[in-house]
């Protein structure tokens, strides 16, 4: 690895020197790997592909629904979108690497449980381009960082979205507004996002935004993070003697950080 593993939690960079094929499974989301490429990565945090194709209008959702009817089993859902001539080469290619890094953001942010890691699962949508293990972190440590450039309030990015009542607050752009127009003061940002079918990141760059513009407010107080719920398919992996292996060598590298 280069000098930017220092950036690569132990456990993934040393998945990706040995070119690991399988799933690694953190506290607020998975990574799959391929050959020690990240291809794939999924977030409660993050709305999924599905949602960023079907709720824009992009992709009908029976569309959505037969490819991973015809083509789930055989991990090759995004393969079928292109054959059938749903999507387009390029459009698949865009909105799965937009989809890997939201859900990677969240997946690799600082975390307290066990991490895991299943040799040989594969994901249903199949390989769309893989990215190296290096810049899956490297652009999720982007992203923390330009979030806490715009508004240094990291506690906003899981309380629900409240509008400033202020009669001097700036006029919102037109992306703002229908983020603001879903703002009930119950709904957080990873449920806007949903909503909004955007991914979740872009929702949070825009509710920090408008927090340092005075058109929301922002938390007086630390807001607890939700515990994320990973399918129950993925968080009751079992070790075994290879990730126990691993586990034991992550905790060694990490006491020496």
């Amino acid at each position: 690895m280069t000098s930017a593993a220092g950036a690569v939690s132990p456990m993934l960079a040393r998945l990706a020197d040995e070119g690991a094929t399988g799933v690694l499974v953190r506290d607020h989301g998975v990574l799959y790997l391929a050959d020690g490429q990240v291809v794939h990565a999924e977030s409660p945090a993050a709305p999924g592909i599905d949602v960023l194709l079907t709720a824009g209008g992009r992709l009908a959702r029976t569309g959505w629904d037969e490819a991973v009817q015809q083509a789930g089993a055989r991990r090759e859902v995004g393969r079928f979108l292109v054959d059938s001539g749903q999507l387009a080469d390029g459009e698949l290619e865009i909105c799965h690497l937009g989809a890997l890094h939201d859900a990677a953001y969240f997946t690799l942010a600082p975390a307290s449980g066990p991490t895991r890691f299943r040799y040989g699962v594969a994901h249903w949508l199949g390989r769309v381009r893989p990215v190296a293990a290096t810049d899956v972190a490297r652009e999720a440590r982007r992203r923390r960082e330009l979030l806490d450039a715009v508004w240094p309030y990291p506690e906003i990015d899981s309380a629900p979205v409240r509008p400033a009542a202020l009669p001097d607050a700036p006029v919102a752009a037109p992306r703002q507004r229908a983020l603001l127009a879903l703002a009930d003061g119950e709904r957080t940002p990873t449920v806007i996002a949903r909503l909004l079918g955007r991914p979740a990141f872009h929702t949070l760059l825009d509710v920090r935004r408008m927090a340092a513009a005075g058109l929301v407010e922002t938390p007086s107080a630390p807001v607890a993070e939700p515990t994320a719920q990973l399918p129950g398919w993925v968080a009751a992996f079992p070790d075994d003697p290879d990730v126990a292996l691993l586990r034991r060598l992550r905790d060694a590298l990490e006491a020496h950080l």
